[in-house]
């Protein structure tokens, strides 16, 4: 099995082409990334298939920094601007030069042979912008398949092509069950309209543990309200003196 992992790597001054990402994804597994901006799934296709170094962070090939080993069996397909077949070229001319490109034969017969076997031949003539998105991404990724030594394939933004995920996933399924690693680099509406169907590909730190509060001490007990003090008793009421005669004895 063919690994390839991207270990906090990023892109530009302060991250600003790429920031800090971590993600694997090996042969015989479909994985998807999310990626926003024009140039940042470019930025990130190019780099997870060796063609761009990173400004910081690894990238192995099967635990080895080998960029030749990473560009010969990893394959970048339809990113913008890099590898994205010109709108105007039409499908014969496209098959011909994948053929002549995997070194098999690429003359006009050869050429609609491979259309016909791919159940393509009604496309021959037609632009490939103008190739439902479908077609397209079968187009381009039985074209790369015809490579031999392309383990793996990177697929670019297929969401700016139109048309509903589960479209584009399904052949990237597809040829994940045919022993390749597929790598879509999507937009984060794609990723989340995949959410539960598609496994993310990116490796997110560990989620930091939550907070525990400490635990409270228990209020104290009120303690008892003291007794009311006694009322004091009322001094005792003098006894009346014995009345005295006129000459002072007591009667």
């Amino acid at each position: 099995m063919m690994r390839v992992t991207l270990d906090a790597v990023h892109k530009g001054r302060d991250g600003l082409a790429l920031p800090p990402i971590s993600l694997a994804f090996e042969t015989g597994a479909a994985r998807i990334v999310p990626a926003e901006t024009e140039q940042r799934p470019t930025v990130l296709g190019l780099i997870a298939s060796g063609r761009m170094k990173p400004d910081a962070g690894a990238v192995r090939i099967d635990g080895r920094a080998d960029a030749a080993a990473l560009r010969r069996r990893v394959a970048l397909v339809d990113a913008p601007d890099v590898c994205d077949p010109a709108p105007d070229v039409a499908v014969f001319g496209l098959a011909a030069e994948e053929l002549m490109f995997a070194g098999l034969p690429s003359h006009p017969v050869a050429v609609l042979r491979w259309l016909d076997d791919a159940g393509m031949r009604e496309l021959a003539r037609v632009p490939i912008a103008d190739v439902a998105p479908r077609e397209r991404f079968r187009l381009l990724l039985e074209l790369t398949a015809l490579r031999r030594s392309v383990e793996a394939m990177v697929l670019v933004s297929p969401q700016r092509h139109g048309g509903h995920p589960d479209e584009w996933w399904s052949l990237v399924e597809e040829f994940a069950g045919r022993g390749y690693g597929m790598l879509v680099i999507s937009g984060v509406a794609s990723t989340a309209a995949l959410a539960g169907r598609a496994e993310r590909a990116d490796l997110a730190p560990d989620a930091p543990e939550p907070a525990v509060e400490p635990a409270s001490e228990p209020e104290p007990e009120p303690e008892p309200e003291p007794d009311p003090a006694p009322e004091p008793e009322p001094d005792p009421e003098p006894e009346p003196e014995p009345e005295r005669d006129e000459k002072g004895g007591q009667r």
